[in-house]
């Protein structure tokens, strides 16, 4: 399923939208979550990391789009982005934002069927595993592949990301079965690695690509280094 948001002040145009895509839906054997919001400050406030495609209208009267734009890439740097405008020049600023495209309103069926057959395809071929985590300043979606490592902290969880460290509330055992069917090993107690990210190891020492240094346990090292020997085994 493919969740999809609508951000538009204009009710008959997000009325009209829902309708085309809801026909699209059947048309090409998706299934879609379909989920509407008046203006950018609401889509801000009850940002859902599931979101995979937002429609975001650049014109709204309490917060535009490239405002809501610049803040949902706060939270999340993965979702597509469609601009809706009635005024071309619009357009090219809103590839700030990494937007995907741009569409002129109004829409017509053929347009959107295009747009949605080009993102549907390139989603699937750039599709990266991810994993939700809530804590008390939201939620995030982190993309596994930008996961360094992770390890305890003051009784909860730090993910240490390629943009940022993020506080998880989840044990470790229940992180190691999230991670346990990608390429992740644990090396410590208090450490979950990205095999990705290893350049070598010293005895009971990881070294990262990037020059961090973590612990490998004695008890873990044999489990450790036969996952990393597959690892580097397939890579090869």
């Amino acid at each position: 399923m493919l969740h999809i948001a609508i951000c538009d002040d204009e009710q008959k145009f997000t009325e009209q939208l829902h309708e085309l895509l809801k026909h699209y839906e059947q048309e090409a054997g998706e299934l879609f979550r379909i989920t509407t919001f008046c203006d950018g400050s609401e889509l801000i406030d009850h940002y859902d990391t599931t979101i995979d495609l937002i429609f975001l209208d650049i014109k709204m009267n309490k917060m535009n789009g490239f405002k809501t734009a610049e803040l949902i890439r706060q939270k999340d740097s993965q979702v597509s982005i469609i601009f809706l405008t009635t005024l071309t020049q619009y357009g090219l600023e809103g590839y700030k934002y990494q937007a995907t495209n741009y569409i002129i309103k109004p829409m017509k069926y053929a347009r959107l069927k295009s747009e949605m057959d080009r993102w549907i395809e390139t989603h699937r071929k750039n599709d990266v595993s991810s994993i939700i985590v809530t804590n008390d300043t939201g939620k995030y979606k982190i993309p596994l592949k930008s996961l360094r490592y992770v390890e305890t902290f003051n009784r909860n969880l730090l993910l240490h990301t390629e943009d940022e460290n993020i506080v998880c509330y989840k044990s470790m055992k229940e992180m190691e079965q999230e991670l346990c069917d990608y390429s992740f090993a644990r090396c410590h107690t208090s450490y979950i690695v990205n095999l990705f990210y290893i350049k070598g190891v010293k005895k009971l020492e990881v070294e990262l690509i990037t020059g961090q240094k973590l612990p490998i346990s004695q008890p873990k090292r044999k489990s450790f280094m036969d996952q990393l020997t597959q690892y580097w085994g397939d890579m090869l």
